[in-house]
């Protein structure tokens, strides 16, 4: 499970899923965005071709209007017309007129008088009463009642009938031609078509138009003539296969075509199916909508190439997917290998190995990754290289120290014992009144040479025995305050000017009170003796941070003469002082750097001659 986690968290995984993400989210975006384009295109192109459609099969319609307009005007004007009109209750005899008119195929064809009683029912019927007014041809379509349909011809009234009882109007399609004789009406040639059933207009418009194409069983072109909002001639079928004749059309079309007069050209739901329509109202000769004309093709051929585009996006999204997964891991994997040979490289080095083999340098920024991965390893190298010298030299510094303070310890206790005997001796002397002058200057130099070896034989003392510390909290601003304040005299005595900077934020810090003030002290001394009159000693205490934990720093800075720097190496060495002989042991800054070592601190000095030292002490809070 832990190896599975880490391999989630490689950088190979995040290169990887990020190509994904990225083609996911581009496929994603182009699926909906281009399903979207490409399905409102289709629509477009669909609704703009079946407003085409719906003008093709108007021509159909009209085409068929002005044939049977022709025809009757021939009959009209035919020139062995018989001086007298059959009965206005029998259709004439078609064959003895023109065989062309019988190719039509009429529902009904009659030759009226205009001046007979038999022929009123006729003669009032929209399209002959428009041609007696006009004494023109009148042509187009009108509606018809069930009556006057029953007397245009046998069978029409009960073919109009599409409900499921009763009888409905017929709508007409025909023509009405004058009949004239020396520039007088005469009679009337009139014949036409009932729509109610007929299949001859829609089965055509699906011919020409669509071509009777048919998608997964079912016609992927429809027509349909409404009268009113009902179909009475279609080719649309039903679950059954029958043709939908008296369905009725939808509320929201018939508003818009019927009531509106306006075209409708959107979807629609064409009984149970969803078409591409197109509607516009069919108008009779007296200008009234009284029914529609319709044609419509089926919505799901153009859904499923959407689909089949959506798969098309799906699959290119997919094989996108793929091949960046193929390229990420062969990309990644030269990036992960010099990234990995860093790695095994690091590891090396926590090893101890500062000279690891990173394998060749590769161009580019992981290139540049290396060279400065190898430039720290280098660094790393020098540096650890330092540090074993100055590691060396401390040792070597403690090693002295060790040895010298065994010596000293030894040679203090022997001498010490032999000094105080000399110094009594000498004092006992004094004591007597019979001395000349000259034996008495003699024995005083004896006794004050003596407390000089004394105080360096105590020195020795005090810097073999490394004694323990005893620590407690500290006010590190007032030790060093008051450390200042005992030796504020000696500066005013020298004209020296010594002055100390607080922190007033410092916390207190645990430490042995009495050996970092006898620190103080002796580095407040090196300062007066290394400062002349008219000089400055700064002494100053400030909160740093190091290792995440709270130190002091605490710097003594000097406008003395200054410390040569062949001698700054050796300035914590026992024994070693820049003073005239008598006047310093050469002990005290290193008692002092054995106690700051022992607190766990350091110190640094900063040196010019004849511009000043700076000692700086860095002390932990708890050693």
């Amino acid at each position: 499970m832990t190896g599975f986690k880490l391999k989630l968290h490689s950088i190979r995984f995040k290169l990887i899923a990020g190509l994904i993400s990225v083609c996911l989210f581009m496929g994603l975006v182009s699926l909906l965005v281009g399903g979207n384009l490409l399905y409102q295109s289709v629509l477009d192109e669909v609704t703009h071709r079946i407003g085409q459609d719906l003008n093709v099969a108007r021509v159909i319609y009209d085409d068929r209007v002005a044939s049977v307009r022709l025809a009757l005007e021939m009959v009209a004007s035919h020139s062995e017309l018989p001086p007298a009109f059959p009965s206005a209750d029998s259709p004439f005899p078609l064959k003895e007129i023109t065989p062309a008119l019988a190719s039509l195929d009429l529902d009904f064809l009659w030759m009226v008088d205009v001046a007979g009683d038999q022929g009123q029912a006729i003669l009032s019927t929209p399209l002959v009463a428009r041609a007696l007014e006009t004494g023109e041809t009148a042509a187009g379509t009108v509606v018809l009642s069930p009556e006057q349909l029953a007397h245009l011809a046998p069978g029409l009234r009960a073919r109009a009938d599409i409900g499921s009882g009763g009888t409905t109007s017929g709508l007409i399609m025909g023509a009405a031609v004058p009949i004239l004789a020396k520039g007088q009406i005469r009679g009337l040639v009139y014949g036409g078509y009932l729509l109610n059933r007929d299949q001859g207009i829609v089965d055509k418009i699906g011919e020409t138009v669509f071509r009777n194409e048919i998608y997964k069983g079912r016609r992927v072109g429809n027509s349909t003539i409404f009268l009113g909002n009902v179909r009475i001639s279609t080719n649309v079928t039903d679950h059954s296969g029958k043709r939908a004749i008296g369905t009725v059309a939808s509320p929201e079309v018939a508003h818009r075509v019927l009531d509106e007069g306006r075209r409708w050209t959107d979807r629609a739901k064409v009984l149970d199916e969803w078409y591409i329509t197109a509607y516009e109202p069919i108008i009779d000769v007296e200008g009234r909508r009284v029914g529609m004309f319709y044609v419509g093709v089926l919505e799901a051929k153009y859904l499923d190439v959407g689909k089949r585009a959506l798969v098309v996006f799906v699959l290119i999204t997919l094989a996108g997917t793929v091949v960046a997964i193929f390229l990420g891991w062969v990309f990644t994997g030269r990036i992960i290998r010099p990234v990995s040979g860093l790695i095994k490289a690091s590891q090396e080095i926590s090893k101890g190995n500062l000279s690891p083999d990173i394998g060749p340098v590769e161009p580019g920024d992981i290139g540049l990754l290396q060279k400065n991965f190898k430039t720290m390893a280098k660094a790393l190298e020098n540096r650890e290289k330092r540090q074993k010298v100055k590691s060396q030299i401390q040792l070597l510094q403690s090693e002295k120290q060790a040895s010298i303070g065994k010596l000293a310890a030894g040679v203090a206790h022997e001498i010490n014992n032999p000094l105080t005997a000399v110094l009594t001796f000498s004092h006992l002397m004094l004591r007597r009144s019979d001395l000349d002058e000259g034996m008495r200057e003699d024995l005083g130099m004896i006794a004050s040479q003596t407390e000089r070896v004394r105080k360096i034989v105590r020195s020795l003392l005090n810097f073999s025995r490394q004694s323990n510390l005893a620590p407690e909290k500290t006010d590190v601003n007032a030790l060093i305050s008051e450390s200042v304040r005992l030796m504020k005299n000696q500066a005013l005595i020298k004209g020296i000017d010594l002055t100390f900077d607080p922190d007033e934020l410092l916390p207190d810090f645990i430490l042995d009170r009495n050996q970092i003030q006898s620190v103080m002290i002796n580095m407040i001394l090196n300062a007066l003796d290394a400062t002349t009159s008219g000089g400055k000693i700064a002494i100053s205490v400030r909160k740093v941070y190091s290792d995440d934990d709270v130190w002091a720093r605490i710097r003594i800075a000097d406008t003395g003469c200054g410390i040569p720097k062949e001698h700054l190496n050796q300035l914590f060495d026992p024994f070693f002082t820049t003073k005239d002989i008598g006047k310093g042991t050469g002990l005290g800054l290193a008692v002092s750097f054995g106690i700051i070592q022992r607190h766990g601190g350091t110190i640094e000095v900063v040196s010019e001659p004849g511009e000043g030292t700076r000692f700086t002490i860095r002390l932990p809070r708890d050693p």
